[in-house]
């Protein structure tokens, strides 16, 4: 699939393209960005003592890649099917091929339109970050960095990492994250609070994010007084990290913000799309020293 075609060219618009898969009685999406082609199945050659998730490696062009297998992922019993599909990714500066029954269409999608699921019917531990009413069907998109995470934690973030910076005192300073993920958020307050950045305040989405900045404008407060940094991340319910950053470097209130995307996301070939929307600094999850690193160098 070639990345650079399709509608996101243009960056900041809150508009996504995803894949639809069909894998264990159900649709679920992937945005395409994340995607570098869509093969049929080759064969595998089995892991021992692997991860449950791991259906074993591929050789694709001179290289080693895992297949995960998202039946298993999703708790179904595994099968064949004539029409299954790898889905062959790169996010997190790694390469990932997920085994799927089927590979249906690509979609266009407002980011407003994906709506956050509830934890009373998805669970706290659930994989669906987001849910895309489809006509009458749904479209359920999956957290893969959290799949990943949970095959191989060194692959996520770790406080142990930012040890190594040393102590520092920004205790003075507040910092507002938009993170969708739980298991995300959760990770960056423990690696920040590590850090001596110990007033975060977090939201799911950046809809939330930028209600919050604009309300605080509103009240006729001074924005650096109340928030000295931005960080976001891309993929989010209702409006995403780039559509995020361009509500805040366009308005005459909020610009003065120092604003850092963080995501998985951020490769050298899509680097451009954050700096078209003025972000002041782009850092790939899950790269948290340079995070903290990026933090200390724009926090005013």
């Amino acid at each position: 699939m070639n990345q650079e075609q399709g509608i996101l060219l243009e960056s900041g618009t809150n508009e996504v393209e995803i894949v639809e898969f069909h894998a264990g009685g159900s649709y679920y999406g992937i945005n395409v960005i994340k995607v570098k082609e869509i093969i049929m199945p080759v064969p595998v050659t089995a892991i021992p003592h692997a991860h449950p998730y791991i259906e074993g490696i591929i050789q694709l062009r001179g290289e080693v890649l895992p297949v995960v297998n998202l039946r298993k992922v999703l708790g179904q019993q595994v099968q064949m099917g004539e029409n299954d599909k790898f889905i062959v990714t790169e996010f997190n500066q790694q390469k990932i091929v997920f085994h799927v029954d089927s590979v249906t269409k690509i979609h266009r999608f407002s980011w407003g339109q994906i709506e956050k699921p509830s934890e009373m019917y998805t669970g706290a531990s659930s994989h669906i970050t987001g849910v895309i009413k489809n006509g009458g069907d749904m479209i359920l998109m999956l957290d893969f960095e959290k799949i990943i995470a949970e095959i191989n934690p060194q692959t996520s973030i770790r406080v142990e990492d930012v040890k190594k910076l040393g102590k520092r005192e920004r205790s003075n300073k507040r910092i507002l994250i938009a993170e969708d993920s739980g298991l995300l958020r959760g990770l960056l307050h423990d690696t920040l609070l590590e850090a001596g950045y110990e007033k975060i305040e977090f939201f799911e989405n950046g809809k939330e994010a930028y209600d919050y900045l604009v309300g605080i404008a509103e009240s006729g407060k001074n924005v650096t007084d109340e928030v000295q940094l931005v960080i976001t991340d891309i993929e989010m319910p209702l409006m995403d990290g780039h559509h995020l950053t361009k509500k805040i470097k366009q308005s005459s209130e909020l610009n003065v913000l120092p604003v850092i995307i963080f995501s998985s996301l951020i490769t050298d070939t899509l680097r451009h799309k954050g700096e078209m929307v003025g972000a002041d600094a782009q850092i790939s999850k899950p790269e948290i020293n340079q995070l903290i690193l990026s933090i200390d160098e724009h926090v005013l």
